[in-house]
């Protein structure tokens, strides 16, 4: 494999966006960009994407389930903010 001396740059996203993205594929079943745009997404790539979305749930969840207890808000009261789905309120 010959070395490139050309410098490569990082495919970068805002992690909503690449999200948003990937669920629209999911949704399709097709990749939409890339080098196989058009093509039928395999097993693979479905779980993938299906698994990048659950990783931005999961870490959306955890990070407010720290604010809530940096609040000053019980566990039970920070795990029950950190299931709400969207801005929600801090109750």
């Amino acid at each position: 494999m010959a070395k490139t001396t050309e410098k490569r740059e990082r495919r970068w996203m805002r992690p909503s966006k690449r999200a948003k993205g990937y669920a629209a594929e999911r949704k399709a079943k097709v990749h939409q960009r890339g080098e196989k745009e058009g093509q039928e997404l395999d097993d693979y790539n479905k779980g993938l994407r299906s698994g990048y979305l659950l990783c931005q749930s999961d870490h959306a969840g955890s990070y407010k389930y720290d604010e809530a207890i940096k609040a000053g808000k019980s566990k039970e009261e920070a795990a029950a903010y950190s299931r709400t789905i969207g801005k929600g309120d801090k109750k």
